[in-house]
């Protein structure tokens, strides 16, 4: 297939690409060879807006029909990192290889001297597999993605929260700044407290088209803290709905606080209409938390690195 290959331009080709993962998302039989269009959206709002991962323009790249028929993206995630995303019908060992040197070429980075890129792939993606070898990539001895889903035809189970503890959503902006601070203490247990940068980053997130405060989870501490939250991205034309974050402050772990406020969050994306929910984890502590929550099925990402001089 002839394709030609620019890079991202236009706030239109954000509305096309987020067509085009959920296009294949639902040809994939709902598993994430491909993003869901809530991770693009995360990705393009914290980590673009936020975080600094961007530009657009220099860290996107479209492969389209000479018709302008979208049919695979390159596209980073974080300095240094490369995923491929390839309509099932476009698989070949051809379009790899042609998105792995533009990857190469572009979105390289230059780290202590050396220069690294790390392309995630599933453990049963043979062909990618293949080609990463023959160009020098390694299987990296990081964590690997466990992109954990579960059927609603499942039965939730009631994870009821400790006495004094408040399930509930997010309330309005004043409750931003407990919100982002358990964020902090979730997510950043090992580093000092003055490095918490605030709560302002969370006013992006609710900028992502699928983003609903119905769903932004928090379970309340009786002194009023935020000690838990998850957030739900609900997907009404792929009927499913991914957690993404899920956190618990440090001092207020080992009482079922995330089970708690994800068997709500099961709730209401079934009571929308979810047919399917997702989650990923990287750590065993994660892994036992969904795994007892039924998402016991996955498929396993790697990195794959390449690194030299």
């Amino acid at each position: 297939m002839n394709l030609n290959i620019r890079p991202y331009q236009t706030e239109d080709d954000y509305w096309r690409i987020r067509q085009f993962l959920r296009e294949v998302f639902l040809l994939n039989d709902r598993k994430e060879y491909c993003w869901q269009p809530y991770r693009f959206d995360y990705w393009r709002w914290h980590g673009v807006e936020n975080i600094g991962d961007g530009p657009l323009e220099k860290t996107v790249f479209l492969w389209e029909t000479p018709e302008g028929e979208l049919k695979a993206i390159l596209n980073a995630e974080g300095h240094g990192e490369a995923f491929l995303q390839i309509h099932p019908a476009c698989q070949s060992a051809d379009l790899m290889e042609e998105m792995m040197a533009l990857a190469e070429e572009e979105l390289t980075v230059q780290t202590g001297g050396q220069r690294r890129l790390t392309v995630w792939t599933h453990s049963d993606e043979t062909m990618l597999k293949e080609i990463l070898s023959r160009r020098g990539f390694r299987k990296g001895d990081g964590w690997c993605e466990y992109q954990r889903r579960r059927p609603l035809t499942l039965p939730i189970e009631p994870k009821p929260a400790p006495e004094g503890f408040i399930v509930r959503s997010l309330g309005d902006v004043s409750d931003l700044p407990a919100r982002g601070w358990a964020s902090w203490r979730g997510f950043h247990t090992d580093e000092p407290l003055d490095g918490y940068g605030g709560w302002e980053w969370l006013l992006n997130v609710q900028r992502c088209p699928l983003y609903r405060r119905d769903l932004d989870l928090v379970a309340v501490a009786p002194s009023g803290e935020v000690a838990a939250f998850c957030t739900v991205w609900f997907d009404d034309v792929t009927r499913t709905g991914a957690f993404e974050p899920v956190a618990t402050a440090g001092e207020y772990r080992r009482l079922g606080l995330a089970s708690a406020v994800m068997a709500e969050g099961l709730r209401r994306m079934k009571h929308l209409g979810a047919t399917m929910a997702t989650v990923g984890s990287y750590t065993p502590h994660a892994h036992a938390l969904y795994e007892s929550m039924g998402f016991t099925d996955y498929l396993l990402a790697e990195p794959w690195e390449k690194i030299g001089e």
